[in-house]
């Protein structure tokens, strides 16, 4: 690290103001501050610092989405072959979903960072680091064969509209990466719904009953149809078809308890979100009729379908967008939760409502916190006063 760090300290004057290379300071900063740690201190007032700064907890995220991105490329090229009967390798498998999920993501970071280059050019301040973590979300919750320049349309409509219009990262009131697909699913519905969870070849044939059928349109059939074409124990694991990152919850919970080790996520939202989905399942168990078939569908089965595990661990814990008081996280996550569920129920258009859930508790998020503030205010005031 030493050498780097000279290196990095020699070339360092060609950026800075005077500098041949002057114009370019904006990229060499956001390298070098990605890294090392900034020597930046404080001026106004008395504050505490340590080692991890933004950059480094964007990071620190990353490693936690590698189990269900690594996942996610297995499974890609295990339903690629398991659509035409062939057998694969594990190696294979990677290989092959290597090979259609990498250009997804290198579209995406070389879009969304190159707009935040050209605005933090354009602002003469530092790069924001928020797009590290979205860039890497948004090609898990898309499916593989989603077309590139649609990547790219979506990269940069989340960084423009969902950040800078409001200030860059820290300020964006919604999850980016869920705005980047929900932006998707409205301008281009045909690419993100049906059968097209598959990368298929055109000059083959598909096995006898194969479906490119996600668990959610089983979901939406009842209870009959689940256990007829997908387990629990499928949907557990993930060798089922979906978006990239979304299948397997055993390699989303890995992330998680990841993240809540290091302190990053909350395991106060997490844990919410999951229960709310679940009491939600149980109440419908308890009211289920014939015409609604989805709520005979287990409580636990809402958990690990779609993208539930995924939007509960990676998205409804967003530091921005997401309640940031203890108990303000308590009721944001129980919310999503329940809310999911209601919808996929009452709604069979739409089985994959965490997306919209999550994005609709954004915007509530900040009522939370401010109810649960001046709640906590009068109750201290009357106990003063008594």
């Amino acid at each position: 690290m030493k050498a780097l760090r000279s290196l990095v300290d020699k070339i360092k004057p060609n950026f800075e103001k005077g500098g041949k290379l002057e114009k370019f300071w904006v990229v060499f900063d956001g390298l070098e501050t990605f890294l090392f740690v900034p020597k930046h201190a404080n001026h106004n007032g008395v504050h505490v610092r340590d080692g991890i700064d933004l950059k480094r907890t964007m990071f620190t995220v990353i490693i936690a989405m590698i189990p269900a991105l690594l996942f996610g490329m297995w499974n890609v090229g295990f339903q690629h072959y398991a659509a035409y009967g062939e057998t694969s390798t594990l190696m294979d498998n990677l290989i092959f979903g290597a090979i259609k999920v990498l250009p997804i993501i290198i579209v995406s970071y070389g879009v969304g960072l190159g707009i935040e280059f050209l605005f933090a050019g354009m602002r003469g301040h530092s790069i924001n680091e928020g797009y590290l973590v979205t860039g890497m979300l948004i090609p898990l919750i898309l499916p593989v064969t989603v077309p590139l320049w649609m990547v790219a349309f979506a990269s940069a409509f989340t960084v423009i509209i969902g950040k800078e219009v409001f200030g860059g990262t820290g300020f964006n009131i919604m999850n980016p990466a869920l705005l980047a697909r929900a932006f998707l699913f409205f301008a281009f519905p045909a690419y993100m719904s049906g059968e097209i969870w598959v990368a298929m070849d055109a000059d083959k044939t598909l096995v006898d009953g194969f479906s490119g059928a996600t668990s959610l349109v089983y979901f939406d059939e009842g209870l009959s149809s689940m256990n007829e074409n997908i387990s629990a124990t499928d949907m557990f694991f993930g060798t089922i078809k979906g978006s990239i990152g979304e299948t397997s919850t055993l390699a989303i919970l890995l992330g998680g308890l990841y993240l809540i080790y290091t302190g990053v996520g909350s395991w106060r939202i997490m844990t919410a979100v999951f229960a709310g989905g679940y009491l939600m399942g149980l109440l419908f168990n308890l009211l289920a009729g014939s015409a609604y078939p989805a709520m005979e569908v287990p409580a636990h089965y809402h958990l690990l379908m779609g993208g539930f595990a995924f939007g509960a661990v990676f998205m409804a814990t967003d530091p921005v967008s997401a309640a940031q008081t203890n108990r303000g996280k308590w009721m944001y996550g129980l919310a999503i939760g329940g809310f999911t569920v209601i919808l996929r129920v009452f709604n069979p258009a739409y089985p994959e409502a965490m997306m919209l859930s999550i994005l609709f508790f954004n915007v509530f998020a900040p009522l939370i916190d401010h109810i649960v503030i001046q709640r906590h205010i009068k109750t201290r005031m009357k106990s003063a006063y008594q």
